[in-house]
């Protein structure tokens, strides 16, 4: 503790917890809306009072309070002047005329006085905490001071009013022994919380949900808990104050079902290979919900350490963030296992599986580096264990800070939620993002190493340092990102890992091209406003940004900043500031990276650069680029843009790059007479798009068709996504777009073909939805691209072709193109009649299965196959190809199977809903799926959590007619506190607004073009 700053919460709340006042209120609203049964006030009137006391709308009580003192301060008045007139009288009428009354002193004197008592009755009145005045006196209870706090569950007033804990303690150390019971889906468990006074108080609020407290004590003496459930807040109250810089300790014995929703504490299962349905517990606490475990501080600044301890039965192992230390037989065939007390780490990052699991293991640097998995899937496990090994050992050269612990662990979990989770010393993972079978292709390689990258680098980026509050999220989520591309480029080149860098980069400026999108750092107070912040925004733009700045300060600078970064706050908890600081501290000449940097996390979106030359003048504009640009919210905002830039003069290598701070509202640059084009934001490596005008796009239209490779390929991937960008806003007309995509005859490299296809695909998608069958037709034969759908079917050996064969083959059959459906329904029948020997290429499974599950036989086939697969990666795939049938019946049934997980895990719903959606069969059936069963969705899925968001967008994206958009609408809006305010909400209702403006501007264009 010595040496850490004070959080900025912490500083804000102490500042009101002895006495809260109705500041907390307004700046901490609350997570759930207040039942009026719960509280003795509305918050209403508590909003009303922090905008100024000033306000007409009090409430009645308030009003009564006012009336009485006002009335009381009336009469003293009243009194004393009718008084002082009489008696006055006879006085003023001996003055002369015309001549004014003095006062003597001692009147003047009297009459302050009677004012002060005038004014300090009417407060007293007003104020008073246990009456209220009326004529017979002090009859009715004053609930003023009640006003402030909602009540507990008990009845009795819970003493804190704000959604963020109180800063007055802070923990030190956990205590914690837990039995889960697998049979009965429960668990008994006790805490002992270890605390340090920092500001005397005499109360204690944490966080606790849906936990049943058999008994507490505080310094070995029984204490009463206090609960308010709205705000999964618990408290204890005590008679004397706390004293600063001492150490208490909280007790709690407690008990609670295993959660059924995949985040506390909860039960998983599957059936093994003989058919047996195995469960076990595991937990998932970010962001929320260590706080369904056990009882805590559950904010990320309040660190401490921790020793666990896991009653288990034999047949179990139980594991923890740290090594076990030791394991002691209880009796009844239980056993206890105890963990080494942990580093300080902030509560999401704490975690314990108990579960029949088998591993595979290796010294790595001085770390026992582990991968478990059930035992039928031990075999997949070692992909996982090479790849882990190498990757620490970069980044302990790269960080120059080696990896604290004394064991890593990976754990495959059969039913989990999330992609994996980064705890410290306990990674766990989907079993899909986790483990490799022999016939996986390298396309699901990359995925792995991906996973397995993004998790390690949280090792240091999250656990070591830590983001002080949610607001700050990207500071976990953006480095890892980045790092995850970063990393599998140095120690995994053969993975192909820039274009899937690249096409991460384009749907980040997409989403965040919306006025619904927010600034990377934004205030978040509620669970829903928390879970919403895990986003492309936060992940990817965050990782885009990164990548900017170190384009812009070197990779040697930028390293030394990211070195001195982790070693100066290692341990703490950290804002942008602190990031910025660091990095400003190596720049040589200094350079001020807060005031660029803040311009991209401050505020949200990004610019849109237009460019406009004029012989050798170049005079260059930027403005905050927005889809629906009516609903723009600020024109005004400006980013320090590191604008780069080549010409046709030199343009391939990284040494003809030309650099340019844009910090103005416009800037004019001089190039050469002879250049005949420019091309701005060089490989992309920037988060901004770029207008050329008429002239600049036609000559680099001309360029491209003369010579295909005049642009590096992330030049020409990023002028087919920003041309389509431009052609959304309607700022370029979309005959331009077509001009451009002439080119692609000529292109055989990944990243353009894939970025054209899949802006092709959109619009594709939008046509099949509104069932325009002729101009859907057309448009399968019509189209430059869609005429390079004739594809080698044999094995190919980079994973970037591999990739693009993927999305042509898949492309091309969906489309019903018979070349390409003949082909994979011989591929399917080889496989079957082999009993499933004959090997179909990893990268083309999904194809061929989605082609024969448009049969009845085939698609029961592949059910049994989905069943009883032990390898994930092709159990995924059988199940998009199962998802992807036309028989409506199917449809109905796969959607209910999923969402009830008996025979589909409810963690693959998403991804259903998601395959459904993109047939023309489905897409109406899923989206009234999710209307009628809203409910049973929010139970599975936190309100706000990035599942949902899918469900939303998958749903609704495709609309795009007037009347859709007023069914959404009307269906979001009845949700009230159901759902209602969610951003992901409003994304999808503008997305709708936009797809109609789109269609109603290009329909008779693209009746044209084909």
């Amino acid at each position: 503790l010595e040496g850490s700053p004070l959080p900025r919460n912490m500083i804000e709340n102490s500042m009101f917890e002895e006495e809260p006042d109705v500041v907390d209120l307004a700046k901490e609203s609350p997570s759930y809306p207040i039942d009026s049964d719960d509280v003795v006030y509305e918050p209403r009137s508590s909003r009303l009072l922090v905008r100024g006391l000033g306000e007409n709308d009090l409430d009645e009580e308030e009003e009564d309070y006012e009336s009485s003192a006002r009335l009381l301060g009336m009469s003293f008045m009243n009194r004393s002047s009718s008084q002082r007139s009489a008696a006055a009288s006879s006085y003023t009428r001996q003055q002369p005329s015309n001549s004014c009354s003095v006062p003597s002193a001692k009147k003047m004197v009297v009459g302050i006085l009677v004012l002060v008592i005038i004014a300090f009755v009417a407060m007293f009145i007003y104020f008073v905490p246990r009456c209220t005045f009326s004529k017979d006196g002090c009859q009715k209870t004053n609930s003023s001071i009640e006003q402030l706090y909602p009540k507990a569950s008990n009845g009795e007033l819970f003493p804190w009013t704000g959604l963020r804990l109180p800063a007055s303690v802070h923990p030190v150390h956990y205590e914690i022994s837990l039995q889960p019971n697998l049979t009965a889906m429960t668990f008994q468990g006790s805490v002992a919380i270890s605390m340090v006074v920092l500001q005397e108080t005499n109360k204690i609020v944490l966080h606790s949900y849906d936990m049943k407290i058999i008994n507490s004590t505080f310094q070995d003496e029984k204490v009463n808990i206090l609960e308010y459930k709205p705000w999964q807040q618990i408290a204890i109250k005590v008679s004397k104050e706390l004293k600063k810089g001492e150490i208490y300790v909280l007790k709690i014995h407690y008990s609670a079902n295993l959660s059924n929703s995949y985040d506390g504490l909860y039960n998983s299962s599957y059936i093994d290979t003989n058919g047996k349905r195995r469960v076990l517990a595991a937990t998932q606490f970010e962001p929320l919900a260590a706080r369904k475990a056990f009882p805590c501080f559950d904010e990320p600044a309040f660190k401490a350490s921790f020793v666990i301890k896991i009653t288990r039965e034999a047949e179990y192992i139980s594991l923890s963030n740290m090594p076990k230390v030791k394991t002691t037989p209880l009796g009844d065939g239980l056993f206890e296992d105890e963990f080494e007390k942990s580093v300080n780490m902030s509560t999401y990052l704490v975690a314990f599986v108990v579960a029949n699991l088998s591993s595979v293991s290796k010294n790595v640097s001085n770390t026992l580096v582990s991968v478990y998995a059930v035992p039928d899937k031990k075999d997949q496990t070692h992909y996982a264990l090479e790849t882990v090994a190498k990757l620490l050992e970069f980044y302990n050269r790269f960080f120059e800070i080696t990896y604290p612990l004394s064991k890593l662990d990976l754990v495959g979990i059969p039913d989990f939620l999330a992609g994996a989770m980064e705890n410290w010393g306990l990674i766990t993972f989907r079993e899909t993002t986790l483990l490799i079978g022999d016939h996986s292709s390298p396309i699901d390689k990359q995925l792995v190493t991906s996973v397995i990258a993004h998790e390690l680098a949280h090792q240091w980026f999250g656990n070591l340092v830590t983001m002080r509050w949610w607001n700050d999220l990207w500071l976990n989520e953006g480095f890892a990102t980045y790092m995850q591309y970063m990393s599998i480029e140095e120690v995994f080149p053969e993975l192909d890992i820039d274009n899937e860098f690249l096409s991460v980069r384009f749907k980040a400026l997409a989403k965040d091209a919306l006025n619904s999108s927010h600034p990377l750092s934004t205030k978040v107070y509620t669970p829903e406003e928390v879970a919403e912040m895990f986003d492309s925004v936060s992940y990817e733009k965050g990782a885009s940004i990164l990548l900017m700045l170190k384009a812009t300060l070197s990779k040697v600078a930028f390293r030394k900043g990211v070195i001195e970064y982790l070693k100066r706050y290692r341990g703490l908890n950290t804002q942008s500031e602190d990031l910025w600081m660091s990095l400003s501290q190596v720049t040589n000449p200094h350079t001020d990276v807060a005031e660029m940097m803040n311009t991209w996390t401050v505020q949200k979106g990004f610019p849109l650069v237009t460019v406009n030359r004029t012989g050798i003048q170049v005079n260059l504009m930027q403005e905050h680029f927005v889809l629906n640009a009516d609903n723009a919210t600020d024109h005004s905002n400006l980013w320090h843009i590191p604008l780069t830039y080549v010409s046709d003069i030199c343009n391939n290598s990284s040494s003809c790059k030309q650099v340019f701070l844009f910090k103005d509202k416009t800037a004019t640059i001089e190039v050469s007479e002879k250049v005949k084009w420019l091309k701005f934001n060089y490989r992309s490596d920037g988060f901004y798009i770029v207008d050329y005008g008429e002239q600049g796009w036609r000559a680099l239209i001309i360029a491209l068709k003369e010579n295909v490779n005049v642009l590096p390929h992330e030049d020409r991937a990023a002028l087919i996504n920003n041309i389509f960008a431009l052609s959304r806003s309607d700022r370029v007309s979309f005959r331009q777009v077509l001009n451009l995509l002439v080119y692609l005859k000529n292109e055989t490299e990944t990243a353009p073909l894939t970025e054209a296809l899949t802006q092709l695909n959109h619009i594709f998608m939008l046509l099949d939805k509104r069932s325009d069958l002729l101009l859907v037709s057309r448009m399968t034969v019509g189209s430059t691209i869609i005429k390079r759908l004739y594809q080698s079917w044999e094995e190919e050996s980079s994973v970037s072709k591999q990739a693009l064969r993927s999305a042509l083959l898949e492309t091309a059959c969906h489309l019903g193109r018979p070349n390409c459906t003949n082909q994979a329904n011989r591929l399917f029948v080889q496989w079957r009649t082999s009993n499933k020997t004959e090997h179909i290429p990893g990268d083309l499974l999904k194809t061929v299965l989605s082609v024969a599950a448009q049969t009845e036989k085939g698609w029961q086939v592949l059910l049994d196959t989905y069943k009883h697969s032990i390898y994930d990666s092709e159990k995924r795939k059988t199940l998009q190809a199962l998802a992807s049938t036309q028989d409506v019946r199917k449809i109905v049934w796969i959607l209910k199977a999923a969402l009830d997980g008996s025979e589909i895990q409810t963690p693959e719903l998403p991804l259903v809903i998601s395959t459904v959606c993109r047939h023309s069969a489905g897409y109406l059936h899923a989206w009234d799926f999710v209307k009628e069963n809203w409910d049973k969705l929010t139970q599975k899925f936190s309100i706000g959590s990035f599942p949902l968001q899918s469900i939303i967008m998958s749903t609704t994206s495709q609309f795009s007619t007037k009347t859709h958009l007023d069914e959404v609408e009307r269906f979001f809006g009845s949700l009230k506190e159901r759902g209602s305010k969610m951003r992901s909400v409003q994304e999808a209702i503008e997305t709708i607004k936009l797809n109609i403006q789109w269609m109603d501007r290009n329909l008779v264009t693209l009746w044209k073009w084909l």
